[in-house]
Formats: structure tokens, C-alpha cells, sequence
């Protein structure tokens, strides 16, 4: 083997550890917003449960009658 030829593959053996150095930061960032993204969705998933749960208990006196209610000024 070549001096030159030597030279060339250290060089690719370099690049490839530095594609596989930013690879797994990349990886390691989106994890990281995965992980983020499924904790949002586990607290609105419950916020929402909390919302239905009181819907479906509200007491329909508190609304107001539809009949005694006035219609907007453009009707």
C-alpha cells in the first residue's frame, strides 16, 4: 500500500466517525423532543378528560334558555 492510499482512508475513516459523531447528537435531540412532545400530550390528553368529565356533569339550569334569549342585532 501507498503512503497516498494510507492517507485516504484515514481521511474516510475520519469522516465516517464524525458523520457518526453528529448522527447520534441528532439522535440524542430528537429523543429528547420525543420524550418532551409524548409528556405534552400525556397532560392534555388528561386535561381533556378533566374538560369532558365536567361537560357531561354541568347542570343545564346554569346555561341559558334558548327562548328567552335575544337574537344578535344583524338578524
Amino acid at each position: 500500500m501507498t503512503d497516498k492510499y494510507v492517507e485516504q482512508l484515514e481521511q474516510r475513516v475520519s469522516n465516517l466517525e464524525c458523520q457518526l459523531a453528529f448522527q447520534e447528537q441528532t439522535i440524542e435531540e430528537l429523543n429528547d423532543a420525543l420524550s418532551q412532545q409524548q409528556l405534552l400530550i400525556s397532560k392534555m390528553q388528561s386535561q381533556m378528560k378533566y374538560l369532558v368529565g365536567k361537560m357531561k356533569t354541568m347542570d343545564t339550569s346554569q346555561l341559558a334558555d334558548q327562548t328567552e334569549e335575544t337574537p344578535p342585532p344583524h338578524y
